[in-house]
């Protein structure tokens, strides 16, 4: 089922989508507000998203380009909903990245077709990651270890998708920060082996010796993509920087 994630400030607008939205299937998620718009929409982790432009405390421009520069959000679909009516504008939004440009007034119809276009040919993405005994829940974020849930904070359930996500992939202690906390952080490199840490003494049957996020010495960090054979005892695995 797919997710709809709408940032618009009218009242009333935002009222008629959510319900013609809901009535078509669709799981609905909305903010009257830009403020926090990137963090909003990599908590909510939409299929699709709905931008005005014209917001009271954001502008939808700078929010779209934001999600194309952020890693984990620069494939989602945004579609601009505008009074902004100019040829100049719409080439603005579509050169930003957006998918496609509606201007208000406009027909719900339209719109649902308008995001049924987006959709179509794609394939649904992985919901459930699981390699060995650790398997991770998209859908009710949890995670669980050899049958049994484990408790994560919301940064390290992020961290633990991302890497599990893109297994062998080496990334930098910069490069998770970008990914997990964005880049707009008040954090430093050292947070990143810290979570690491935290990570491992939950996900992890031995953390001293961990068959799953692995350290790269010199680079950074990686998902054992054969985190199965190391957990049962039969790979060597290089120990922590």
């Amino acid at each position: 089922m797919k997710k709809i994630l709408l940032i618009e400030d009218d009242s009333d607008l935002f009222a008629l989508l959510k319900y013609n939205l809901e009535k078509e299937g669709y799981v609905f998620a909305g903010s009257q507000t830009g403020k926090g718009a990137v963090e909003f929409c990599r908590r909510e982790r939409p299929d699709l998203i709905i931008l005005d432009i014209m917001l009271p405390d954001s502008d939808g421009l700078e929010i779209c380009k934001s999600i194309r520069a952020h890693p984990e959000l620069a494939a989602l679909p945004v579609i601009f909903l505008t009074a902004r009516a100019t040829e100049t504008d719409r080439i603005v939004g579509l050169e930003l990245g957006a998918k496609d440009y509606i201007v208000k007034p406009f027909f719900v119809r339209e719109l649902i077709a308008r995001i049924k276009i987006q959709f179509r040919g794609q394939t649904s993405p992985v919901r459930t990651l699981k390699v060995g005994c650790l398997e991770l829940d998209r859908n009710s974020c949890r995670v669980f270890l050899n049958g049994g849930e484990l408790t994560l904070t919301a940064t390290e359930f992020r961290l633990l998708e991302f890497l599990m996500s893109r297994p062998g992939v080496v990334f930098s202690r910069e490069q998770l920060l970008n990914a997990v906390w964005g880049r707009d952080r008040a954090v430093t490199d050292r947070t990143v082996d810290v979570y690491i840490l935290r990570l491992r003494q939950k996900v992890e049957l031995d953390a001293a010796n961990p068959a799953f996020v692995r350290s790269v010495r010199g680079f950074g960090y990686s998902f054992n993509e054969t985190g199965r054979a190391a957990a049962s005892g039969t790979e060597s695995i290089a120990q922590p920087a």
